[in-house]
């Protein structure tokens, strides 16, 4: 610094006296000031005023009124962005057009389908069960053999059932001879019964003809009263002995004939148990029972099955019939004798509907379909099928593809195309009667709309959609 610009020591500015710093503080390192630059250049004093070195200069204040004009500007443009921003409509979500389902909305012939998975039965099952418990010897044939009603498809044995049917033979023998024995012994004493009676008949005559005699010596006085009094007690009691003798052989004879029918009733009964055992043994020997084709037989030689066990099925390929599940909200409008289609996945057949099962089962009822056609040659029992009921044809109605999401007799939300096809607008629409892949419009649409068929749940919550 120059020092013929270095003020007096009289008159440079005093320092401000700090108050003590403490002895463990690190002293404070304080920024070094450049000379202070006065108006006439620098080395020249600044005026302080009347505060005197090292005092802050008072500004004079500045208006507020410009600022509050800034300030109620900007607030006015804010409301006017707002209410702009709040008129303007929020730009359409964008979805693809290449991978929507699109429909369009037709007047005329509508039909109603129901559909149903299900699989080709036989019309009449046999199915062969075990009459006895027994071990499996023999096992014949096997599946998908034909057979004929008579043979022998398994082989039992079980010596119980043997030792059973043969201690029924020997109680029918026994009856038998009780039979036997109890008709000699009533036939002596209905024998007995008759000499008795003979011998009774004699005494009678030979009574009545005393007392005959007896009645005229009487009358010539040639007896006493006494003695004729006598024969003719005797004859009249020869009378009452024939009287009973008769009695007592037609009452032998009665009983008899009673005792005989109860013996042979006794004789019969055993014989059916007797048959009854011999079928069972028999029945050991198990046979097919009808003419058809072995559906499954899985049985080991060496294995036991319990009395009742279904041992196989046989059923005649040439008679087959449908058995389809139908969703049970769809199956109340099902009747007998509705035409129906059964897809074999390589044919189609047709049908009419020829029982439906009053009772639901998983959510599904049970519909059998007969077949009113030929039986292509890929067909065979428990083969998987699909089958189409038609419900009944409608005329002049507004309809079109069934939505993912549209069920029968419900309201809902789809998309329709506008003019120019690259924007859709959500409408509400009613739905009526429903088919496999149509469904009928009842309010909302007109011939000639083109709605948006897929599933658009990710955009729920917008009225318009952009196609892209």
């Amino acid at each position: 610094m120059d020092p013929a610009n270095t003020p007096p020591e009289s008159e440079a500015p005093k320092k401000r006296e700090r108050p003590p710093i403490a002895e463990t503080a690190a002293p404070r390192k304080r920024k070094k000031r450049g000379p202070d630059i006065g108006p006439d250049g620098p080395g020249s004093r600044i005026d302080l005023g009347a505060g005197g070195p090292g005092m802050d200069v008072k500004r004079a204040p500045v208006g507020k009124r410009k600022r509050n004009i800034m300030i109620g500007g900007g607030v006015a443009a804010l409301v006017v962005l707002t209410i702009f921003i709040s008129q303007l409509e929020p730009a359409a979500q964008s979805v693809d057009r290449d991978i929507q389902l699109l429909g369009t909305v037709e007047r005329g012939s509508f039909v109603r389908e129901v559909r149903g998975p299900g699989t080709l039965v036989p019309e009449q099952m046999v199915f062969v069960s075990a009459l006895t418990g027994g071990r499996v010897e023999q096992v014949l044939v096997q599946p998908g053999e034909a057979v004929e009603h008579t043979d022998v498809v398994v082989v039992l044995s079980n010596p119980d059932v043997e030792l059973e049917a043969l201690q029924a033979e020997q109680q029918l023998t026994a009856a038998r001879a009780r039979l036997v024995e109890l008709e000699r012994s009533l036939g002596t004493m209905v024998l007995q019964q008759e000499v008795a009676l003979a011998m009774a008949e004699a005494e009678q005559q030979d009574a009545e003809r005393e007392a005959s005699a007896f009645r005229e010596l009487v009358a010539n006085q040639t007896v006493s009263r006494n003695e004729a009094s006598r024969a003719l007690e005797r004859a009249a009691t020869a009378r009452v002995s024939l009287q009973t003798e008769r009695s007592r052989l037609e009452l032998l004879n009665n009983t008899v004939d009673n005792q005989l029918a109860v013996q042979r009733e006794q004789v019969a009964r055993l014989g059916s148990i007797v048959q009854y055992q011999q079928n069972r043994v028999e029945s050991m020997q198990v046979r097919a029972g009808a003419s058809g084709e072995i559906q499954d037989l899985d049985l080991e030689v060496g294995q036991w099955v319990m009395p009742g066990t279904t041992l196989t099925r046989v059923a005649q390929p040439g008679q087959l019939m449908a058995e389809l599940r139908i969703p049970e909200t769809q199956a109340r409008d099902v009747q007998v004798g509705q035409p129906a289609i059964i897809d074999t996945r390589t044919d189609s057949i047709a049908g009419a509907v020829r029982r439906v099962d009053p009772n639901v089962q998983n959510g599904s009822v049970l519909v059998e379909v007969r077949l009113t056609e030929a039986l292509p040659p890929g067909a065979r029992p428990d083969l998987s099928v699909d089958g189409t009921i038609e419900l009944e044809r409608l005329n002049d109605v507004l309809h079109v593809e069934r939505p993912t999401y549209g069920q029968a007799n419900s309201s809902v939300s789809l998309f329709r195309l506008t003019a120019g096809g690259d924007e859709a607008h959500r409408v509400t629409v009613r739905l009526g009667r429903s088919s496999v892949k149509e469904i009928e419009i009842l309010e909302g649409l007109q011939e000639g709309d083109v709605i948006i068929l897929s599933d658009l749940s990710r955009v729920q919550d917008a009225d318009r959609i952009r196609l892209r």
